[in-house]
Parts: C-alpha cells; sequence; structure tokens
C-alpha cells in the first residue's frame, strides 16, 4: 500500500522525468538547427554568399556570419530571461523552438549570392541572428525546467538531457550533411543539396512542440509566485538588474567554466572540419564522422559523468576537464597536420568526450544555484550567452585569424585552446564555498 509519501516522491520523480524530457528534446531541435549552420558554412557558404572575395576572407566572412549567431544569444537570454522570470519558463520555451525552427527552414530557401547579390549574404546575416536571439532563451529555460524538478541530490544528472541534447543536435547535424554528401556528392551538395537538412527542420520542431505541450511549470518558480503574491512584492525591477546586483561575480564564473567547453567542441567540430579540407586537403567526410562519433558518445558520457558529479563533486569535474583539454590541445593539432587518423580520432574523444562532456555534464546546476529563483533564467541565462560570445561564436573566426597571423601554422590555436582550458579549471578550484541564492539556499557546488 502506497503512503502518502510514496505517492509524493512517484509524482515528483514523474514530473522530474517529464521535465528533463521535454528539455533534453528541444536542446536537440535549438542544437541541430545552430549546429547545422556552423557545419555548412565551413563547407558551402564562403562559394554560395561570398564567391567574389580572396578564399582565406570568404572563409573568414562565413564563420563571422556563424559569429553573429552568438552576439544576439545575450539578447535573447535577457528578453527570455526576462519573461521568463516573471511568466513562467514554459511559455518561452514554446517560443524559442517556433523562432529557431522558422529562421532555419527559411535559411534552406534563401537565394544565393549569384541570385541576389548582396541581399543574400544580409538576409543569411539577418536569419541567423534570429536562431541566436532564439537559442539565447532556449538554454536558459530548458536548464531552469530540468534542475527545478529534478531531485535534489540528482540536479546534474537530471538536468544532463540540457547537454545530452547537444549531442544529438551535432549527432543529427553531422549525419545529415554526411548521409547527403553519399548520396549525391559534394559538387551537387554545394549546388543546391545543402538546403535539405534546413529544410527538414520544420520535422524535429514539430515533434518538440508536441512534447513541449505536456510540459508541467516548475516547481520552484510555482513556489516563488505564491510568496510573491503572499508578500506582495514589486515585480518592477529587471531581472538581469537583480542578478546583477546579488551576484556580479557570477557571470565570470560562468564565462571562465564554459572556456574549456566551448573551445574544445568549436575547434573539433567547426574550425578543424574547415582546416582540414581547405588547408591539409583531407576529404570532409573524416570530421563530419568524427562529429558523429563524439556526438554518439555524449549520449552516454555526459549523464555519465553528472552521475559521478553529484555523488563527488560538480566542482572536481570541471576541473579535470579542464586540465584534460589543457593537456591534449598539442597534440590533437600535431595529430592533425601529421594526418593520422587513428590519433585523430584518439584525442578527439579526449577532448570533446571527456574535457568537453565532463565540464557540460555540471554546468546547470552550477549555473542556475548562483541566482535566486525570481531572477535566475535572467541571470544563468545571460551569463551562459555572453559566454558563447566570449569561447564560441567566434571561435572557428578567431582560430582562421590565428592560422593567418603564423603564416598557415596552428601554434597560436593550440595556444588559445590550452589557455581557455586552464582558466576553466583554475576558476573551478577557487570557486569553493560560493555562495547561490539569497532567497533559496541550495547544496554547495563542491
Amino acid at each position: 500500500m502506497n503512503t502518502p509519501t510514496s505517492s509524493l516522491n512517484t509524482t515528483q520523480k514523474k514530473r522530474a522525468r517529464k521535465a528533463a524530457l521535454s528539455s533534453f528534446i528541444g536542446a536537440v531541435v535549438d542544437w541541430y538547427d545552430f549546429l547545422l549552420y556552423g557545419i555548412v558554412a565551413a563547407l558551402v557558404f564562403k562559394q554560395q554568399f561570398f564567391p567574389n572575395i580572396d578564399p582565406t576572407m570568404g572563409t573568414l566572412a562565413a564563420f563571422a556570419t556563424f559569429g553573429v549567431g552568438f552576439l544576439f544569444r545575450p539578447l535573447g537570454g535577457i528578453v527570455f530571461g526576462h519573461f521568463g522570470d516573471k511568466l513562467g519558463r514554459k511559455k518561452m520555451l514554446f517560443l524559442t523552438v517556433f523562432l529557431m525552427g522558422g529562421a532555419t527552414v527559411l535559411i534552406g530557401f534563401l537565394p544565393t549570392y549569384s541570385q541576389i547579390g548582396w541581399w543574400a549574404p544580409v538576409l543569411l546575416v539577418t536569419l541567423r541572428a534570429i536562431q541566436g536571439f532564439a537559442v539565447g532563451g532556449e538554454w536558459g529555460g530548458a536548464a531552469l525546467t530540468a534542475v527545478e524538478n529534478a531531485p535534489k541530490t540528482q540536479k546534474a544528472f537530471y538536468s544532463s538531457g540540457v547537454q545530452v541534447g547537444y549531442g544529438v543536435g551535432l549527432m543529427l547535424a553531422s549525419g545529415c550533411v554526411s548521409l547527403i554528401i553519399l548520396c549525391i556528392g559534394e559538387d551537387d551538395f554545394r549546388d543546391w543539396g545543402w538546403r535539405i537538412p534546413f529544410l527538414a527542420s520544420i520535422i524535429l520542431v514539430a515533434f518538440a512542440v508536441w512534447i513541449r505541450s505536456d510540459q508541467d511549470e516548475s516547481l520552484e518558480f510555482k513556489q516563488h509566485q505564491k510568496q510573491v503574491h503572499q508578500v506582495q512584492e514589486k515585480k518592477s525591477r529587471f531581472p538581469i538588474i537583480q542578478a546583477i546586483q546579488h551576484n556580479p561575480k557570477g557571470f565570470f564564473y560562468i564565462i571562465a567554466l564554459r572556456l574549456a567547453e566551448l573551445l574544445s567542441m568549436y575547434l573539433v567540430t567547426t574550425f578543424a572540419l574547415n582546416y582540414s579540407t581547405e588547408k591539409l586537403h583531407m576529404p570532409s567526410q573524416l570530421f563530419l564522422n568524427i562529429s558523429l562519433m563524439v556526438g554518439a558518445i555524449s549520449c552516454f558520457s555526459i549523464p555519465f559523468f553528472a552521475m559521478i558529479a553529484d555523488r563527488f563533486g560538480r566542482r572536481r569535474m570541471c576541473i579535470m576537464g579542464g586540465l584534460i583539454g589543457a593537456v591534449t590541445a598539442f597534440p590533437f593539432f600535431l595529430a592533425l597536420q601529421s594526418g593520422s587518423i587513428g590519433w585523430l580520432i584518439v584525442l578527439s574523444i579526449l577532448l570533446a568526450n571527456l574535457a568537453h562532456d565532463m565540464v557540460v555534464s555540471v554546468h546547470q546546476p552550477i549555473f542556475t544555484e548562483l541566482f535566486g529563483t525570481e531572477y535566475r533564467y535572467s541571470g544563468a541565462g545571460v551569463g551562459y550567452q555572453l559566454a558563447s560570445i566570449v569561447g564560441g561564436g567566434f571561435t572557428p573566426f578567431i582560430a582562421t585569424g590565428l592560422i593567418f597571423l603564423a603564416h598557415g601554422h596552428w601554434i597560436l590555436v593550440a595556444i588559445y585552446l590550452t589557455a581557455g582550458c586552464l582558466l576553466t579549471a583554475i576558476v573551478a578550484a577557487r570557486m569553493k564555498g560560493q555562495v547561490s541564492s539569497k532567497i533559496i539556499h541550495p547544496p554547495r557546488v563542491d
């Protein structure tokens, strides 16, 4: 016979699983759309949208449009975070999926430079900005929905689906591009086949909307809303201002802790894909397959590391991931230069599935618990997206510029990756004892 307590625990676990699934599915859609752009930009956009400029400058221009999406992510974090903190997480998560999917499908219909001239890259940048704005609101809402509904001792594990969604999105984007190239060849893919994976996004969007239609609002948010009504708290203040006032250091912590994640993933996937094909004349299929591989492994490694972190410490997982990334940086580029496929596979796994996955497995609970419930969507979301600008969106662009400065050599890029990973490890080591919300006092992050 079930006791009231056991029934309550069952209800809580059901709610937690539903929230985790909803966050995971939404993350898959948004990351498929967002990462697909980077893959196609590395292979196609230079020819289709910037054909009349120097090849190196064309690559820089293509990667610059990739980076534009990251510039608009903090704006999305501010806008969606504001209304998410005021009105609830669920409503905002519907909007992010619709915006991201709509922009992605429109890219699939976009005329090229040869058809409408400079209007083509202008429209491309506009749609990329909309993608960035949408994904800027997605992470905060998805992470909060999962963390705030999760059992107290399993917050990293239950919220890890947000980051597993990244791996699945990467796998779907890489797999879709790879399959189309295999079916129609690289020439036809560059001419017209690149549009297919963008148009296919509408299927994922429809599925995400169906899943999220049955999503519950966050329990912590509901409890906070009751407190607000009871004490008649004034709601005129902007949540992002409250987040800055209560924990300004939290934004720096988020940026630093994300560097190992962002640099490792975007250098292994987007930059290495372009560098290996353009400079080293390797087949594009190699890094597409590597992206597929690391995406598949992450579906298991991220929840595994999150489960370990819940038991033995989240900060420790960040420290280990940062150190592994720093140690692996130079060997990865040495293997890339030598063309050793075996070592490239091993070192890509070390960078993407150990360094990257260890760090991201604990981001959700660490970042969200730096801020109070009433301004958490804004604080964690905006901090997360600011980090995406510093260490993510322009990483392929910066890496290409560093290659140019080093006259084609990769050494500056390896130093760039090493420094970012070391900073993540150092900051994680110094975070012990950080206080989060002044209203709700969650467990310490270590």
